[in-house]
């Protein structure tokens, strides 16, 4: 019996050996996954966001190698994959030096011209220069003249003249600056309000589809790899569908204003407001805890529904609407995609939804 124990007592030591090593080394396999997976987040944060290259492109190619990294597939199998993508973005790497290499040519070729430019402007004031010496010689000329009135006379006329030349200089310079100042400012307007425009909504002001789609994946990654914590709110106005048909899409078009013009009073001026499509709306709260964000949704219910908006039909007699909005909720997780931290926040709303509407409902009250 006292063999048997000691046997056993072996064998049980072993195993806890084997159990040691194995959670180590599943420990160790998932820090190599972590740290690859932000390091090609940190990879895809790196060029810059050009059309001209397919940032984009090169962006989504990145996504699918990192969703096989942490797909948990054999060695063999994401060797083979890594090879792949390795040609993609020494491929990518190259095309972006290119890029930068021509974009240098360009910014020599306009320092060229700008410094021909000065060239130029040297001329002028050389010539400019000319005149004013060639006008002093004059007047130590007139030194040599033995009469006094004469003298003051060609004085004068000569100081007249120089004076003049002065004068002709300050408003040629100052046409030029004026000229080159309103060119600067007007293309510096166009550029803002064309990247504006191009992240817009342009009913409602606020951010696009598209600009959320690139904010909430920059705040998702940031997440994954440091602490930059957010919550997601998703917003849908209730019966949106039977206000249209009951008052015309010009009404719902104000409709979809005055809930906008609601929300935006409860959010800070860090969050992210935006139409994600028709008469849904998406709020990245920055910061905020899954229970801080249900707060502010609720809010946003609660203002809405006690409001009432007045409608003018075609007999110019008011009609009040009640307008009310149902809210997901969610809290964006370290190990969360874009899709999976919208997906709950939907789910929430669909939720709120079936629940009967006017209400903000919180991804842990899932079923």
């Amino acid at each position: 019996m006292l063999l048997s124990s000691k046997k056993k007592s072996g064998q049980s030591l072993e195993m806890d050996e084997l159990k040691k090593i194995r959670n180590q080394y599943e420990e160790d396999k998932q820090f190599y996954i972590n740290t690859v997976r932000s390091l090609l987040i940190l990879i895809k944060q790196f060029p810059l966001n050009l059309k001209e290259i397919d940032t984009d492109g090169f962006a989504h190619q990145v996504n699918a190698l990192t969703e096989k990294f942490v797909s948990g597939k054999k060695t063999a199998q994401i060797r083979s994959v890594f090879e792949k993508y390795k040609k993609i973005i020494f491929s990518f790497i190259k095309i972006h030096k290119e890029y930068l290499g021509e974009r240098e040519k360009d910014f020599k070729e306009i320092i060229d011209i700008l410094t021909k430019a000065m060239m130029d402007l040297g001329v002028e004031n050389q010539n400019y220069n000319e005149r004013i010496y060639k006008q002093t010689e004059n007047i130590e000329k007139l030194t040599l003249l033995d009469n006094i009135k004469a003298i003051k006379s060609a004085i004068k006329e000569e100081v007249a003249q120089i004076r003049a030349s002065i004068i002709e200089k300050q408003e040629t310079d100052n046409r030029q600056i004026t000229t080159l100042s309103k060119k600067v400012s007007t293309l510096e307007t166009q550029l803002k309000k064309a990247e504006s425009e191009s992240l817009k909504d342009g009913l409602t002001g606020i951010y696009n589809r598209l600009a959320f789609d690139n904010h909430i994946k920059n705040k998702v990654e940031m997440n994954a790899i440091g602490r930059s914590p957010f919550s997601l709110l998703m917003i849908d106005i209730d019966d949106f569908k039977k206000i249209n048909d009951a008052y015309g899409h010009q009404v719902g078009d104000r409709v979809i204003l005055a809930v906008v013009q609601k929300f935006l009073a409860f959010i800070r001026t860090d969050d992210f407001p935006a139409r994600y499509g028709g008469e849904e709306f998406a709020i990245v709260l920055s910061g905020a805890t899954l229970r801080n964000a249900v707060k502010k949704g609720k809010q946003i219910c609660k203002a809405l529904a006690a409001t009432r908006y007045s409608v003018s039909n075609a007999d110019d007699n008011d009609q009040y609407l009640n307008i009310t909005v149902s809210v997901g909720v969610a809290y964006a997780h370290k190990d969360d995609t874009v899709e999976t931290v919208i997906r709950r926040a939907d789910n929430a709303l669909y939720q709120a939804k079936q629940a009967g509407k006017n209400r903000a409902v919180s991804e842990k009250e899932l079923n």
